[in-house]
Formats: structure tokens, sequence, C-alpha cells
């Protein structure tokens, strides 16, 4: 270690969770010890504490590196979020104590929230080492683009990879590559719009426009509340090194309003949509409608989708209640699955159905009943948990963030800097860096993004896009 980074500073991050650890007797104390440790490693991380911020750009101006973007958002939905669901046990209901004197406490359910807290604060301690430890900027440039043609790339990567995703869509066995341009495009799209407004190119910035109410739309007749996030999010990312003032004051509210009116909204589009036969864009309708004039109850609904579906702490402890005790760790099992989900179906038309191999876990552990109409895979931790325990957390955890880290420096090394490499190539098409996914779905999406990428690479390189230094 350099004398800007010494290793004592690694060691600091894992203090919340010894100190919770040591006060596993009082779940309630525990627990918030090491949700408080979460913000603590987010504040001494993203502050430069830890290692310092790399200088070649402004903070606002790289983002969406691993150790911003990619930490806020994974970590905020795995160990953050939490802490409704935590409240919830302890009685609450809307921010306020239940005033029903027949409530009782599950003390176990307390106990093994508080259990899989210590494993969630672990896991981003190691998480950020792997980050860290290999964020080595500036990256060496082999390639650079025009400077002033970077507006017309991104636009043209846009409406390329669109249609591109269709045709994979299409292609029996190759719908994995839908995914990946799909998100290229849009990522293309929204950061071509956010190069377009200041550089005052009228028609680029009508097309992205176009583009992006067109993306909008799809997320919103997704059914899924992450897609419109997601959308609102990244758009106001892309924008605030021009316009900070302008993104605190209208994306800052905005994204706050989605997570008061999504529950509503959803649930309306859900019922009409997947549990009924009203198509989407008719269950579109009735879902805006339902949300507008407040037809459900906000409070509840909010309420319910903050326990229930911010976080998925409550899977996880019946994982943790069945395993060790009932059901042996997986060892090696999941990455030997993980090696069959590579294969591409077009290579393989027999191959098992990675959804089937990942529910088998699930049933056995008594998540969900087998023949149930439910999808509940496990996050990526609950796959590190059952693969080794505490061991696991960590090893699978630290590999998390150190493989997101190389992947961004490889990228902006392939792409000529930050603009193209992470901000374009890595955001579009490593996006499950963000969430985080069963085993078999997060190793499979990596590699064949990481093929998509040195062909994406290759490609532009050919055409003279990018040119060698």
């Amino acid at each position: 270690m350099n004398k800007n980074q010494p290793f004592e500073r690694y060691l600091i991050l894992y203090i919340p969770w010894g100190l919770a650890l040591l006060l596993q007797a009082d779940p309630v104390l525990s627990y918030f010890t090491a949700w408080l440790g979460s913000l603590l490693i987010l504040y001494l991380s993203m502050s430069g504490w830890v290692k310092p911020i790399p200088k070649d750009r402004s903070v606002a101006e790289q983002l969406m590196r691993p150790i911003f973007l990619v930490q806020i958002i994974f970590t905020g939905y795995m160990a953050v979020s939490s802490i409704f669901y935590f409240l919830n046990l302890l009685g609450y209901e809307g921010f306020q104590k239940t005033t029903n004197s027949f409530y009782a406490i599950d003390q176990e359910k307390l106990e093994l929230t508080a259990l899989c807290q210590r494993y969630y604060v672990l896991g981003h301690a190691a998480f950020v080492t792997g980050i860290v430890a290999f964020m080595k900027y500036p990256v060496k440039q082999k390639y650079y683009i025009e400077k002033e043609k970077i507006a017309n790339i991104l636009l043209v990567t846009a409406l390329i990879a669109l249609p591109v995703s269709v045709l994979f869509l299409r292609l029996p066995g190759l719908s994995q590559f839908y995914y990946q341009y799909s998100s290229l495009s849009f990522i293309a799209g929204t950061l071509a719009l956010a190069f377009a407004i200041p550089l005052k190119k009228m028609w680029n910035t009508v097309i992205c426009v176009l583009l992006y109410i067109s993306n909008f739309y799809q997320a919103l007749i997704s059914g899924f509340k992450e897609p419109i996030i997601i959308s609102v999010l990244v758009l106001g990312v892309f924008l605030y090194p021009n316009y900070k003032k302008l993104v605190l004051v209208i994306f800052v509210p905005a994204l706050l309003m989605l997570f008061a009116l999504l529950p509503t909204y959803n649930a309306v589009f859900r019922e009409n949509n997947w549990a009924g036969d009203v198509n989407a864009e008719d269950a579109y309708k009735l879902a805006l409608n339902a949300t507008i004039n407040g037809e459900r109850s906000g409070q509840t609904n909010n309420w319910s989708f903050l326990v229930n579906r911010l976080s998925e702490v409550g899977m996880f402890t019946d994982f943790v209640k069945s395993t060790p005790a009932t059901i042996d760790y997986y060892g090696f099992q999941l990455l030997k699955q993980s090696a069959i989900a590579v294969v591409p179906r077009v290579f393989w038309p027999s191959k098992p159905i990675t959804e089937d191999l990942v529910m088998e876990r699930v049933y056995d552990a008594g998540v969900v009943r087998r023949g149930s109409d439910v999808s509940a895979k496990p996050a990526f931790i609950v796959d590190a948990y059952l693969s080794g325990g505490t061991i696991g957390v960590f090893i699978a955890l630290f590999l998390y963030g150190a493989i997101a880290q190389l992947i961004s420096l490889k990228a902006e090394y392939l792409f000529g800097g930050y603009i193209l490499g992470t901000a374009l190539v890595f955001s579009g098409l490593f996006q499950i860096f963000w969430r985080g996914l069963s085993f078999e779905f997060l190793i499979n999406a990596v590699l064949w993004s990481y093929v998509s990428m040195l062909i994406l690479s290759r490609a532009l390189r050919a055409i003279g896009v990018l040119k060698e230094i």
C-alpha cells in the first residue's frame, strides 16, 4: 500500500461489522449498529478518506464510476433499504408506532434480521475494499476519439443499438443479448441528450428527447418500478455536471415523488395487465388515472412497498434460517450451475432452464411453495452466504467490487476515457452490477457483456471512430 492508502483504513471499514457482532445479544442495537455502519462506509469511501477520489475529473463528472453510482444503488438496495422492514417488525406502520395492544414482536425474526444486516455490512465493506483496491487512475490511454464527434457518436450508438437489440430478441437462443443492447441504447440516448442540450444541437436534442420518451414509456408498461426510477436517475446524473442547481431542484423531488406514487401505479397496472386480461396500454391508462386521482390508499401501498418490495431482507432471513440448520452450504455448486448458464441456448438447445436451477434452492429453503406461480430469485449476497457463510460473503462481495472496478477501467482503456468507457459502455452493458442478481444470472450477463464490449471496441476501431494514440 502506498502512503495515500494505508492498510489500516481498509480495516476501519470492518469496524461496524465487528461492533454489531459484539452486540448480537441485543438484536435491535446490533441491527442499528450494522445499518449505520453502511452509511459510514458510504461516507468514508465516497469522500476519499479510504483512498483518494480520482483527480482526472471532478466528482460531478465521474459519478458513473463504481465507487459512486454502482455503490449507491447496489448497497442502498442491499443494505440500507432494510430499515423499513425492521421498523415494521418493531411495530411501526407508516413511521408511526402501532397502538394495537395485541401486537407482539417476533423475537426470532428480529434476531434473524439483525443477523442478515450484519452480513450486509460485512458484504458492503468487502465490496468497497474490492473497488478501492483496484481504483487506479488516471487510466493509461491507448485509443482516443475526437471530442467534437462524441455527441453524434452517442446518438448513432443509441439508434443502432435499439434495432440490434430487437434482432437478438427474435433470434432463438440469443435473447440475453437483447437486454444488453437495449440497455446500451437507453444509456447512449440519455447521454446523447445530456450532450446535445448544452451544445444546442437542435436535431440531436429532438431525436434524443423522442428516444427518451419512448424508453420511459416502455419502462411504464413494463410493470416494474426499477426501470422507471433508473430512467429519471440516469438523466439527472448525466445532466448534473452542466446543470447542478437545476438537477437538485427538479430531479431530487422527482425521484422522491416516484417513490411515493409508483407503488399505487404498479399495483393497479399489474392487477390489470399481469393478473387480468387488459393490454399494457389500457392498463397504463387505468394505473395512471388511479394514481393521479388517489383511488388507492397511498400510505398503505407505500408502506407495504417499503417493507416488502424495496428490500429482500425478509427472504434472506428464510435462507439464513434453513442454511446450514437443515440444508448444508452449497459450496461450489452454484458456480457449477453458473458455468451451465453461460452457454448460449443456441449452442445447447436442451440446456437446463436457468430460472429452474435458481428456484430449486428457493423451494428447498421454503421461501415459496413448489409449484406456486412466483419468481423469488435470491440476491447476490444471499447466494454468497449459501455458498460459504461468512467467508462466502466476504470473498464473493470482494470479487464483486473488484471485478466491477476492473471492467470499468478496461472500458476506459478500450474506449478512450470516461465518457465512452464508463459512462456509456460500462453503464450500458454492465448495468446488472447496479442491482446484483443470483450467481447464475449475474455471471452469465457479465461474461457475455464483456464479450460484447470487446466486439464493440474492435468495431469502433475498424470504422475509425476510435484511433490509436
